[in-house]
């Protein structure tokens, strides 16, 4: 079973629909115990960095989470869920993310003839070979809607970078952890080719 955490920034229903296509339990849950026994974990998510921190926290979520990390469950951030793994964003002044991963999260700067936030299809480029990435294809096209990226501090944890007005870094991978900037719950076939790859990562 897979552990879609709720804690009320919406974006559960579509991963919740990939998953079922590809013949995945997914559970959508803000119940600790229920997380906790989970197979996989995974924190969707739209919304502002400060505002999502602030409800994973009063809910009780942010040990859980560390706890699921330790545990060695498979855990993927998709979209907001990837930014608050970071330690930190130009989004919500002196609020710390989650703290797992390295890096901060900045806004896309402005450039003429390109609109933010950004919202549609954009190429990979892929590199450190990510393992969400088996079986794909160089450069695919996937689905953005943000208006802030990953700047991360590690650069070996980048499997998958794109350009908007930035150099972003589009995925990461660090052991048990995933995390993509994009949406693949709603790239077509290459999104539900990542979430297979990601649902093939038992413990």
């Amino acid at each position: 079973m897979t552990a879609i955490i709720d804690y009320g920034a919406g974006n559960l229903k579509s991963v919740q629909k990939a998953l079922a296509y590809l013949g995945e339990e997914g559970v959508i849950t803000g119940d600790p115990g229920e997380i906790l026994a989970a197979d996989k974990v995974i924190l969707p998510g739209v919304g502002a960095f400060g505002d999502a921190m602030a409800n994973l926290r009063s809910r009780g979520l942010e040990p859980v989470i560390h706890e699921v990390v330790e545990k060695q469950t498979p855990f993927l951030g998709i979209c907001l869920g990837l930014q608050l793994l970071f330690e930190s964003s130009e989004e919500s002044s002196g609020v710390e993310g989650l703290g797992i991963l390295k890096g901060k999260i900045v806004r896309i700067p402005d450039k003429e003839g390109l609109k933010i936030p950004h919202i549609g299809w954009n190429s990979l480029v892929l590199e450190n070979q990510g393992r969400l990435f088996e079986g794909i294809s160089p450069e695919p096209y996937v689905y953005f809607v943000h208006s802030y990226y990953l700047q991360a501090e590690e650069p070996e944890i980048v499997k998958a970078s794109t350009e908007y007005s930035a150099h972003i870094h589009a995925s990461v991978e660090k052991g048990n952890v995933f995390a993509c900037q994009f949406h693949p719950e709603k790239s077509g076939e290459v999104g539900l080719q990542i979430l297979k790859n990601f649902c093939s990562c038992v413990r």
